[in-house]
């Protein structure tokens, strides 16, 4: 950078002082100017604010984006790139090419027309999909915002904003661009925003404009603003900024409390005043629009080897008829004209060059057997599956919060019914991340009376009876506090032992956060916007205790503090906020430096356990130990807990501190490692004043929906940053560990290390730790193998902390850690990082081989949801970052049961039957032609019309499929639910091995002997009206209806429900046929080989030959079978068909006195939601409420009584919206 600025300097000839950015280097920061135009460094850009001319040189992006896939001279190159990226089109594009040379025996037509029509269909697809995202660019890049010009603010769109304009935002509107806060109407220059499009947050953030730049607020004043910002080059980090702004000669530090990025929303604010920084694509949200990491599914990496084993036997058959025909041909068959003017592929002098040629012809006639229809049909049936069935399941449909299930992805539905591991969070996906102050500990004492869930369950376990407390006369209960204990309530805590201590926890509890007060200041009408429901909690209970937080300023805070100086009394203090020095994941803590009105200076802090006694001052060990005791317990008890200590500061070591804080901050470079390190050296010799411990219950259903999994054959992990004693005890609630299992623990909190760790020495504590966690895993693996030799050994569960963990990872002990996990039927990971939950996830996915899926609910899972086969996210109140990296989001945990076991396992089903069933119709159809090849002398000659062939996939068999893999069902949904260990039939891959498709392939053999043979051999001796004999044509279209027919049917047969919908495309697909044949053959022209088929079906159906032959012949092929699915039925049934056996005689419908017992349990709104579904739907017992139109459910529901909304579920599609509907805050 120096460099840089020398030479700029040399060129220019000029240089201007500017004032130091970063302490360390001053020369860095010279700068030289000619006519206000500034060359670009390459590390940082500057802007000059309010100066168009001077930013021209920079060439700074415009405002406009486009999020377009493709633009009018890409998208046919680029869209036809993208389809033939898949094989099977490559294949059939190399099959239409070949088909236009003169060695092919079929019409290009018959190859052309199915891979146009399933380009184009994908074409179509993709341009509709892309007109919507132009459409959606335009009405953003259209939006009006004022800018300042000459003086006066102008509306002008987005798209003609330029970096350094000076805009004005009002209430409720969205940042145009990632703009530098200057001022705003609120006193003290502090704006409200909302960062929902952005993080998925809907509780305010506080942002705060530098003192310098509050004056600039009217367009007159705005004007004069002529400021210079030096700023870091645009990148992904919506959390990070770092820059400077120099105006007149003063060097101010910029950080993210004065940055507005584009996508937020201005709250609770008139309106604000700001610089663009950064424009367009170079903003951060546009910086972070990426796609999720793709994914294909288990099952369709198989399908590739089966594409695969065809293209095998593809080269098979074609192999086998180009040797026969190097063979065969010879000149002693006369009457074919094999003489010496023959054409090269029929000259019996070269059968070299003879089965060269006679390949390349089978190729194409054979180039059927590949479906090219496959992979649009799957499409299409998993788009419909995603978007009509999970999307509108209403049993996945969250009352309270109005929120829908949601597939963000339709490639991995039938994944879904595949799931062998499940890794997931704690907070908030197991419990329900509605945090409740529930006790603490001050001093020596411990308060609050209550018992916890947690409590509960291990009392009941070990069958202890737990004597239930009684209540105090007036117990506090609201959102976020639920604590009893009149030890101090109202005051009386100033009887307590320590009164100091209690005071000294309440001010730490009503200062140390960045929560933001919103109502008039009352307790009864305030409300809090903080960033987590922890801080919330705390701050809620500091108001209970009568530390009411009322107000917030840039630099002061606000308490109403009650009963201080005597019982009854309250005043207003305002406490000087000067550091706040926040939280992060590595700091784990967050501390406040304020002045109290009598000039105190005092830091206080909270953050984790082992964060916090870390920076303690020596003494007072009593305390400590005691503390320590009380953290345990209400470890024990599930509850999250953080410590609270406080440091006295002298004017002098703070001011020396600030200064170095101050340098931090105006740094350029590595700003936040430098804040991280400045804050170590104020965060030390902290006096403890206690701990709080939160309670975050159980989400309903939880430990039901652990147990159906575990039923179903799914392990189920639980990955969490809680302490092992908290980890645990969850665990044992929610049905994860039960007292019968065998536990495996291994922690770091042994005597061993803790004595180590006591000395410091680094790698003295990482041997440690090493060899304690390679002698624990062979001791566990030792043990389970004992009991697994056992005929009823226990079930196992290990518990591992992060740091053991961290050392269990290494590559020498990972296949170790690998194997004694796999042998668990549960495993909890306590204290581990987002990083250590990405990296088991793919332990076991890469590992182990096995099917994964992560559900998370913050932006701490993210990695773990990017790393599994399937992601799921909660949509809960960590925010959306989860759901917007997941492939599926629901919004309680309980929901995992319908996803997986009725969806999944559905669209496996589904999926495994459509794959292998195209893979039998195509089969039988090529193989029939292969039979006339040995009846041709193996020359290539077509068995088939070339529109037959084309046709065959795309209109007289297409529909069925579709319908199969939409609506076929084997069991009903709750059925699915009552007997989960049919899932495990998904995990095993029982309807996609090598011997299902073995079994297929078998019966296409036979259908297509019977289908060729019988037809070609009852031509012999037949004859039509005119006593003519049966040509060419007449057999083949014989033999197209037997296929036709058959294959249609044999669908039927393979299908478990049959509904209107199976028997109308069945029935369609087959009269289909007819008409086509009807009028193909009734019409001539000139153009083409249609002239074979003139007439051809007239004359058939005059003969009674035909009518015996379609009815005789697919009545042959399937009789087969038949007796082969009663035989396998019978004597080796799957474990779907014994279900069905058992309830093949239940009711198709519920009655409606049994709907009125039921609703008896459910609430109002449950009760209306369940008789919604119980509405008149599909006939079929095996169509569920997935599978109807809504159409009609609004009459239904008046004809039943059940007051509805028309299409009451569209909020299925509320999930896809940028932003929802909420009610003005004044």
């Amino acid at each position: 950078m120096r460099l840089w600025n020398k030479v700029r300097a040399a060129r220019l000839g000029r240089k201007d002082s500017i004032s130091s950015i970063d302490s360390n280097d001053q020369s860095m920061r010279s700068s030289a100017r000619l006519g206000g135009i500034y060359p670009q460094p390459p590390t940082y850009r500057r802007i000059c604010c309010n100066d168009r001319e001077a930013n021209l040189m920079a060439r700074f992006k415009e405002n406009s984006i486009s999020t377009t896939k493709y633009n009018v001279l890409t998208f046919l190159p680029k869209g036809l790139f993208e389809q033939f990226r898949r094989v099977a089109n490559l294949y059939f594009l190399m099959i239409s090419i070949l088909s236009t040379t003169p060695i092919s025996p079929v019409h290009p037509i018959t190859n052309v027309v199915p891979l146009s029509i399933v380009l184009f269909a994908s074409l179509v697809k993709e341009a509709f999909e892309d007109w919507k995202r132009v459409q959606n660019d335009r009405v953003i890049n259209s939006t009006l915002v004022d800018v300042l010009q000459d003086q006066k603010w102008e509306s002008i769109p987005w798209k003609d904003l330029q970096v350094g304009d000076l805009v004005r935002v009002k209430q409720d509107g969205f940042f145009p661009a990632d703009l530098l806060f200057l001022a705003s109407t609120n006193p003290d220059g502090v704006c409200y925003i909302e960062t929902a499009n952005l993080d998925g947050e809907t509780n305010l953030k506080i942002r705060k404009a530098l003192e310098r730049t509050w004056d600039y607020l009217h367009p007159d004043k705005a004007a004069e603003f002529k400021g210079e910002i030096q700023c870091e080059q645009p990148n992904n980090s919506l959390y990070t900024f770092t820059g400077n702004l120099m105006i007149q000669k003063q060097t101010l530090p910029l950080s993210p409390n004065q940055i507005l990025l584009r996508g937020c929303s201005l709250r609770n604010t008139d309106y604000i005043v700001g610089a663009v920084v950064f424009t367009g694509h170079e903003t951060k949200v546009m910086m972070n629009a990426m796609n999720v990491p793709s994914k294909r599914s288990t099952l369709e990496r198989k399908l590739d080897k089966l594409i695969l084993a065809l293209f095998g036997a593809l080269f098979f058959m074609c192999l086998i008829g180009a040797l026969g025909s190097g063979i065969f041909i010879d000149r002693k068959y006369y009457y074919l004209g094999l003489g010496e003017g023959a054409e090269d592929q029929f000259n019996p002098n070269n059968r070299f060059l003879v089965t060269i040629l006679t390949m390349f012809t089978l190729i194409t006639l054979y180039s059927t057997v590949i479906p090219i229809s496959l992979y649009v049909s799957i499409e299409m049936i998993k788009f419909i599956q995603s978007t009509q069935f999970i999307n509108k399941d209403l049993r996945m449909y969250h009352i309270e919060s109005n929120t829908p299930a949601l597939a963000r992805t339709s490639n991995l539905n039938e994944e879904l019914g595949q799931v062998e591991y499940i890794f997931s969070d704690k907070t908030g996906t197991l419990t329900r991340n509605l945090m409740e102050f529930f006790k603490c500990s001050i001093g020596r004492e411990v308060y609050g009376n209550g018992i916890t869930e947690i409590e509960r369950s291990v009392a009941q376990r070990s069958g202890l009876k737990i004597d239930e407390v009684k209540e105090s006369v007036l117990p506090a209960h609201e959102k976020g506090f639920n604590f009893d204990d009149a030890r101090l309530m109202q005051g009386s805590w100033r009887g307590e032992s320590d009164p100091d201590a209690c005071k000294e926890f309440f001010r730490c509890l009503a200062i140390c956060h960045t929560v933001l007060p919103e109502g008039d200041g009352s307790p009864e009408r305030i409300t809090y916007q903080a960033a987590s429901p922890d801080e919330a909690a705390l701050v809620t209970a500091a108001k209970n205790f009568g530390f009411l937080f009322y107000r917030r300023t840039p630099t002061m805070i606000k308490v109403r503090e009650s009963h201080v100086e005597k019982m009854g009394d309250f005043q207003d203090v305002s406490y000087e906020i000067l550091n706040v020095l926040e939280f992060n994941s590595t700091r784990k803590r967050q501390s406040v430096i304020c002045r109290y009105p009598n000039g105190r200076l005092v830091l206080y802090c909270k953050g984790a356990d082992t964060v916090i006694y870390e920076r303690l001052a020596d003494g007072n060990d009593d305390i400590k130990k005691l503390t320590r005791e009380h953290l345990e317990q209400f470890g024990s008890s599930g509850l999250r807990t953080l410590c609270l200590a406080y440091r006295d500061l002298s004017s002098e070591v703070y001011e020396s501190w600030n200064e170095k804080f101050i340098q931090a901050k105006s740094s350029l470079r590595e700003r936040e490692k430098k804040l991280d390190e400045v804050a170590d050296m104020i965060e030390m010799d902290l006096t403890l004043i206690g701990s709080t411990a939160i309670e975050d219950k159980l989400q309903e259903g939880v430990p039901s929906c652990i147990e159906t999994l575990s039923r179903a054959g799914i392990k189920i992990w639980v990955l969490t940053g809680d302490k092992m004693e908290t980890a645990i005890n969850i665990a044992y609630a929610c049905s994860l560990i039960h007292n019968n299992m065998k536990q495996f623990i291994i922690s770091s909190e042994t005597d061993e290390i803790i004595e180590v760790e006591d000395r410091g020495d680094p790698v003295e504590i990482a041997r440690v730790i090493r060899d304690t966690v390679k002698k624990e895993l062979k001791k566990c693996i030792q043990e389970a193998q004992q009991h697994l030799r056992t005929v009823s050994g226990p079930k196992f569960a290990l518990v591992i902390d992060g740091k053991c963990l961290m050392y269990a990872l290494d590559p020498s002990l990972r296949g170790t850690l690998l194997n004694l996990s796999l042998n668990c039927s549960s495993v909890v990971c306590c204290r581990v990082s987002p990083l250590q939950k990405a990296q088991v996830t793919s332990l076991v996915k890469k590992g182990a081989g096995k099917i994964t899926l992560s559900i998370g609910d913050g932006a701490n899972d993210v990695s773990m949801i990017q790393a599994a086969h399937v992601g799921v996210g909660i949509s809960g109140l960590e925010g959306m970052q989860a759901v917007m990296a997941s492939d599926f989001a629901i919004a309680q945990f309980r929901y995992l049961t319908d996803l997986l076991l009725v969806h999944g396992r559905w669209s496996y089903v589904r999926i495994c039957k459509v794959v292998t069933y195209f893979f039998y119709k195509n089969l039988t159809f090529t193989l029939t032609q292969f039979w006339f090849t040995f009846r041709t002398g193996y020359s290539g000659q077509r068995f088939y019309d070339d529109w037959f062939q084309s046709l065959y996939n795309v209109i007289f068999t297409a529909l069925p499929v579709i319908i199969v893999g939409l609506f076929d069902k084997d069991v009903s949904a709750s059925l699915s639910k009552k007997y989960p260990e049919l899932y495990m039939e998904g995990i095993r891959n029982m309807f996609f091995k090598w011997r299902v498709v073995a079994i297929w392939a078998f019966f296409s053999l036979y259908h297509s002997l019977v289908l060729f043979h019988f037809t070609v051999s009852g031509s012999l001796k037949g004859h039509n009206s005119s006593g003519k004999i049966f040509g060419l044509w007449d057999v083949s279209t014989m033999a197209f209806n037997c296929i036709v027919v058959t294959v249609n049917l044999r669908l039927l047969m393979a299908s478990n429900s049959i509904t209107r919908w199976h028997s109308i495309s069945v029935a369609g697909s087959i009269l289909a046929w007819f008409a086509f044949i009807f009028v193909y053959s009734g019409i001539i022209t000139p153009y083409d080989r249609q002239e074979n088929i003139f007439y051809v079906i007239y004359v058939l159906m005059s003969t009674f030959y035909f009518y015996l032959t379609l009815l005789l012949v697919p009545f042959v092929a399937l009789l087969g079978d038949f007796i082969y699915q009663g035989l396998q039925r019978w004597f080796f049934p799957y474990d779907y068909q014994i279900i069905q056996e058992i309830h093949r005689n239940d009711p198709e419908v519920s009655s409606k006195s049994e709907f009125l017992e039921i609703g008896t349990k459910l609430t109002p709104e449950e009760a209306r939601s369940f008789a919604i579904c119980q509405l008149p739907r599909e006939s079929s017992k095996h169509t569920g409420f997935a599978f109807d139109s809504p159409c009609y459910e609004s009459f239904f529901a008046s004809q039943a009584g059940v007051s509805t909304q028309h299409k009451a579920w569209d909020v299925a599609r509320r999930a896809s919206m940028s932003s929802r509907s909420r009610p003005t805050k004044s």
